[in-house]
């Protein structure tokens, strides 16, 4: 299994990345077309596919800032869940930093959702009980609340606000 960096929406394998993005994730929580290839273009935004024998198995889309890593968003392709891999994949990626790591979760008001949590926690993901939102996507939406997880450790009241204050300007501004 490899991933492949895609830093360009011609880039092979995006349209399968972009239309598993499209059906694994609620319209609120997903970018733009235009406003994904502008985020490609950072430094530190990541938009990784992963390839398994030639195969599209998923992506892992991910920021790296000073203090943390973030995972913005994380599929695995439909014929290939349920097999292990997402949890071998995230585990692969938890090995290769030193930095503690963020993800955002929806809220636990559905079976779905409370699924995914426990997958994470299963992994080690910590579920943080601070109150968390993020600017909406697209102009005519509102803000989103959802919980953010953490790896190894739970973070502080104060970690998220500050992660809020620095990391979200970046994250949500083009």
């Amino acid at each position: 299994m490899k991933c492949i960096r895609l830093t360009n929406i011609s880039d092979n394998y995006f349209k399968l990345a972009w239309e598993l993005y499209q059906k694994a994730f609620p319209s609120e929580e997903q970018r733009l077309l235009d406003a994904q290839a502008l985020v490609m273009k950072k430094s530190n935004y990541h938009f990784e596919i992963i390839i398994e024998e030639k195969e599209f198995v998923g992506f892992l889309l991910w920021w790296d800032f000073e203090t943390y890593k973030y995972i913005d968003h994380f599929a695995i392709a439909m014929q290939r869940r349920n097999l292990g891999l997402g949890k071998l994949i995230l585990e692969k990626f938890i090995d290769t930093t030193d930095k503690p790591i963020l993800l955002e979760v929806e809220l636990p008001s559905s079976t779905i959702n409370q699924r995914r949590i426990k997958f994470y926690e299963k992994i080690g993901f910590k579920l943080n009980q601070h109150y968390y939102e993020i600017p909406p996507l697209i102009e005519e939406q509102s803000s989103l609340q959802l919980l953010l997880m953490s790896y190894p450790e739970i973070i502080s009241k104060k970690d998220v606000e500050e992660f809020i204050k620095i990391c979200h300007p970046i994250m949500f501004k083009n």
